[in-house]
């Protein structure tokens, strides 16, 4: 039955939106101190690490430049000349980021312009500087002293350029140029809005990912991708290589090599190898086994690592759809990742900070993270591999403005509408704010590059791909896609409502009813997940960004948080003798006005237990 009283105070009342108090994490803390230098960091690329790397993360100079034409000047405008309009800007963290040091909303009828100077290093004969820039939102064009080296659409994916045609000896300077419509907007934004408030968060712009340089000589590794056979004992590798050369790849068990194979390599394109293992061990939360690999290629040196492990959903021995990892089945114990900090919103403010939330949350008894509307850096997912944390991972969302109706209300009150309909044709792309042409484009091409990105990573073990109604469309040939382009992992289509009977899951948002295992309406009938509950809100004094609250069911204080938190679990823990493949509590850490995290969002108390060190 629906809970019609908690529905009207929280679930459908339109939130508050006052300031919001500043907040410090531990590790932004030293960075604003000078403590730490956000260019000292460990690769940015784990599963394709070179030495022959350098970061550009430090201090820029950024300029805001009005544009009313700004959707098409962002590709040919001129940068602004010397004087009052520059300023320093901390990369990697955009400028609306209180560690940018700017603090400084972009407007969608301005442009954001970055420059520095770096100096490249000397290049041998044959070798090329590829410049990195691992998520700049949302459309950019970038130079290298004034010469045009490219450009590239899509606020969430790394992209690189090979600028070695426009260096020049000693000091060379690099320039972008950033256009973000934020929500004016049809691109792929995921829950970033300028007028934030709620459910949505602080939009922001520019660079927040990692910009750095690589060397690499005219013979290279291009990627690396792994196909685990653990009944064959072999793990087979796809290399894919520029140029001609001997190709050696080494398997490490904690630096034991295990297996060696040596090819040579008349052209470039894609290598196959099968390294045999004769006694694999498979990856799993319990023990997650990682082999490192290392690669050589002509004079290239490239890093890696690999790991066994399967997953697939299928009936266990009473008929029920179960995820089995490895062939046997595991409760997903899942909690909702925003990817969110106070001090450099989507951007961590270090490679510690996303440690202490995976830890974190291992401890609390979690063994998934649903990384929601958020593509993370490669460093998260590393951690995840490492310390053996599942990934769900969503696809970013986008579309024109949603409609509150057809996204909240209705799917709310009337649980019916939840598998009637559909979001195939004009009316449908109209009712889900998904009609705008270039809009599916992008999603289309943003969700194979998410998939062709994150695949190689053990700990990622489902695609999400649509969330409650939020620019959907077409979600049964977008499955179809994604398996086809991925078939080793099941794929919850639509997580919420407006489920299309296609997927490998029943995936529902139950934040207003009683828990319960629900009769899927597909045949045969996939895994039962509730993908999102939970929500309990309580404000940790001197630890919330605003005076009240924002949830789905209040607390008065630490007490009635943790019972009503423990109670919400041990139900849905409940349900799995009678179908729950598994769960995602809402959510990780409090997000702005949200104040239903089990962490404060300055990460410095733990809701269900005492402060945590930082």
């Amino acid at each position: 039955m629906l809970d019609v009283r908690r529905v009207l105070v929280k679930g459908l009342r339109k939130p508050d939106e006052p300031e919001l108090a500043e907040l410090w994490t531990p590790w932004g803390e030293k960075i604003a101190a000078g403590e730490k230098d956000v260019a000292s960091c460990s690769h940015p690329r784990p599963l394709l690490a070179r030495a022959t790397w350098a970061s550009l993360n430090g201090t820029w100079e950024c300029a805001f430049v009005d544009a009313p034409d700004a959707a098409d000047a962002w590709r040919s405008a001129e940068p602004p000349a010397d004087g009052a309009a520059w300023q320093p800007i901390l990369v990697p963290f955009s400028p609306e980021a209180p560690l940018s040091g700017v603090r400084r909303q972009l407007r969608p009828d301005e442009l954001l312009w970055y420059r520095r100077s770096f100096e490249a290093p000397e290049l041998a004969a044959g070798e090329r500087l590829v410049l990195h820039l691992d998520a700049v939102d949302w459309a950019c064009s970038v130079y290298v002293n004034d010469q045009r080296v490219g450009e590239h659409v899509g606020g969430y994916l790394p992209f690189s350029f090979d600028i070695t045609d426009a260096l020049r000896p000693g000091e060379n300077r690099l320039g972008l140029c950033v256009h973000d419509p934020s929500e004016t907007g049809t691109q792929l934004r995921g829950k970033q809005r300028l007028a934030r408030g709620g459910i949505w968060y602080t939009a922001q712009s520019g660079i927040w990912l990692d910009a750095w340089y690589e060397v690499v000589p005219a013979a290279h590794v291009v990627g690396l991708s792994y196909e685990p056979q653990p009944d064959e004992r072999r793990m087979v590798l796809l290399a894919r290589v520029e140029g001609s050369g001997t190709l050696d790849v080494r398997l490490l068990d904690e630096g034991r090599e295990i297996a060696r194979v040596i090819k040579v390599v008349a052209e470039k394109g894609d290598v196959r190898l099968e390294l045999p293992v004769s006694n694999p061990r498979l990856w799993s939360p319990d023990d997650p086994r990682l082999y490192d690999v290392e690669v050589s290629f002509g004079t290239d040196r490239v890093r890696s690592y690999c790991a066994f492990r399967t997953v697939e959903v299928r009936p266990d021995a009473h008929g029920t759809p179960r995820v089995l990892l490895n062939g046997e089945p595991v409760f997903l114990r899942g909690v909702l990742d925003q990817g969110y900090w106070p001090d450099g919103l989507m951007t961590a403010p270090s490679e510690e900070a996303l440690e202490h939330d995976v830890r974190t949350m291992r401890e609390l008894g979690f063994n998934l993270l649903r990384k929601h509307i958020k593509v993370e850096q490669g460093r998260f997912y590393a951690i995840c591999d490492r310390l053996g944390m599942l990934v769900w991972q969503d696809m970013v969302s986008g579309g024109g403005t949603y409609s509150a109706v057809h996204t909240s209300y209705v799917p709310t009150l009337l649980r019916a509408s939840w598998t009637r309909g559909t979001d195939e044709g004009e009316r449908a792309h109209r009712r889900l704010s998904s009609d705008d042409r270039p809009y599916r484009h992008e999603w289309r091409r943003t969700c194979v590059d998410t998939v062709k990105l994150l695949r190689e990573h053990p700990c990622v073990v489902g695609w999400v791909l649509f969330n409650e109604g939020w620019g959907q469309f077409d979600a049964c040939e977008a499955a179809d896609a994604v398996r086809r382009l991925d078939p080793t992992r099941p794929i919850d289509a639509t997580s919420g409502w407006y489920d299309r009977r296609c997927g490998d899951f029943f995936s529902v948002h139950n934040y207003f009813r009683p828990l319960a295992v629900w009769r899927d309406p597909a045949r045969p009938p996939r895994a039962f997940v509730i993908s999102e509950f939970g929500g309990v809100n309580w404000v940790v004094p001197d630890h919330g960004c605003i005076a009240g609250s924002y949830g789905y069911d209040a607390a008065a204080d630490a007490g009635e948080f943790a019972e009503k938190v423990r109670a919400q679990l041990a139900a849905a823990d409940a349900l799995e003798p009678e179908g729950l493949t598994g769960f995602v509590y809402t959510q990780l850490s409090d997000v702005e006005a949200e104040s239903n995290g089990l962490l404060t969002y300055d990460r410095r108390v733990c809701k269900l237990g005492d402060a945590l060190p930082g």
